[in-house]
């Protein structure tokens, strides 16, 4: 079992900037990749970015990419996500999702919800224009 604990969100205008965190517990020996994922009300979650455990390389959503920032801290067993240059379409919740596949630092199943086994309860990101 993994626990995930998301904080840092909040409310911030078109333009700013957030980072969030996601703090992993339990059993972190299985973790070989973290992701982040957002969801709109009456939408399907979606991915956002991702990154090897034990590689550190890193898998953006078209969307976000060059604007969010994926990083990791093995030590802390913590995964961050700074986000600049905010829009209002950001607006969502957003969660993090533990993998423990084997394959995720060959890009395998990163972008894919079947691809995460643990997911946190997540914090809500508002972009006012």
């Amino acid at each position: 079992q993994v626990q995930l604990v998301e904080s840092g969100g909040g409310l911030v205008q078109a333009g700013g900037s957030l980072r969030l965190s996601c703090a992993a517990s339990g059993r972190t020996s299985s973790t070989r990749g973290i992701g982040w994922f957002r969801q709109r009300p009456g939408k399907e979650r979606e991915f956002v970015a991702g990154i090897s455990w034990i590689s550190g390389s890193t898998f953006y959503a078209d969307s976000v990419k060059i604007r969010f920032t994926i990083s990791r801290d093995n030590a802390k067993n913590t995964v961050y996500l700074q986000m600049n240059s905010l829009k209002p379409e950001d607006t969502a919740v957003y969660y993090c999702g533990h993998s423990s596949r084997a394959l995720y630092s060959a890009g395998y199943y990163r972008s894919d919800k079947e691809g995460y086994d643990f997911w946190g309860q997540g914090t809500q990101v508002t972009v006012s224009s």
